[in-house]
């Protein structure tokens, strides 16, 4: 029987043959860019769950018997005695399978494309959508739940129909319109846009508030309603703030 180790335990391992110190389970991802090393990703936040959507943080882990296999690093975890190894001509190929998939999945995303041309897919063999700008990651979907706490986004649907987005796709009572979800998405196919009438919109989540007014400054900066939320969450700093936003026009 294998002996158990206590998550958070100090271990021993390795980065392409240089070892380090590192914490048993911690995932990994954020371990080799905690040492300074690049790995890229596109659905990884360090705030959020680890979802492994978009594997494109591919490495290849060596264990103590030597055998070796390629796996997504922001959901794998640090262990005592692997090796892991980044960049190797298998590591290269997978994560170019993996951008020429993304890329066929959301073309008309600008950011994407170009990131994909930075690791080496220029021209994706595969036929692309339409006009698809979403990878489907969940990384709105999860900072919306995880982080921000209001759920307003969910995944639903399966294989070709499977979708990202409020319930029904339409407007949300429980979107604040903080932005979150744009800030955070890889592919910036989600807009936010602040109004002249003193509103904002998700473009993508059809979804629109106004704007609570500095009264210092008489600017516009904020939808009340997430000072309202900062306020619930927060308390003390956020209410002071809140109470000083006159009412929204």
């Amino acid at each position: 029987m294998s002996e158990m180790v206590e998550l958070g335990a100090p271990v021993k391992f390795k980065i392409m043959g240089r070892e380090y110190d590192g914490k048993y389970g911690a995932g990994m991802l954020d371990t080799l860019r905690y040492y300074g090393y690049e790995v890229p990703s596109l659905c990884h936040h360090e705030a959020v769950t680890p979802y492994g959507a978009c594997r494109v943080c591919l490495i290849e882990v060596v264990d103590k018997r030597g055998r070796s296999k390629i796996t997504t690093s922001c959901n794998y975890p640090v262990q005592e005695g692997i090796d892991v190894r980044l960049d190797t001509a298998e590591v290269v190929k997978h994560r170019a399978m993996s951008l020429e998939m993304l890329v066929a999945m959301a073309p008309a995303s600008a950011s994407l494309r170009a990131f994909a041309a930075e690791h080496g897919v220029t021209k994706p063999r595969l036929e692309a959508a339409a006009d698809g700008d979403c990878i489907l990651c969940g990384l709105c979907e999860r900072v919306c739940r995880e982080v921000v706490g209001q759920n307003a986004l969910g995944m639903f649907g399966r294989g070709t129909l499977k979708d990202v987005g409020p319930a029904y796709m339409e407007a949300s009572d429980a979107c604040i319109a903080c932005g979150a979800c744009a800030y955070v998405c890889p592919t910036k196919c989600i807009g936010v846009i602040d109004n002249a009438d003193g509103s904002r919109t998700i473009d993508r989540w059809k979804r629109t508030l106004p704007l609570a007014v500095c009264e210092k400054t008489g600017r516009k900066f904020t939808p009340r309603y997430l000072l309202e939320h900062l306020g619930q969450k927060m308390g003390g700093l956020a209410r002071n703030v809140l109470a000083k936003a006159p009412p929204y026009r």
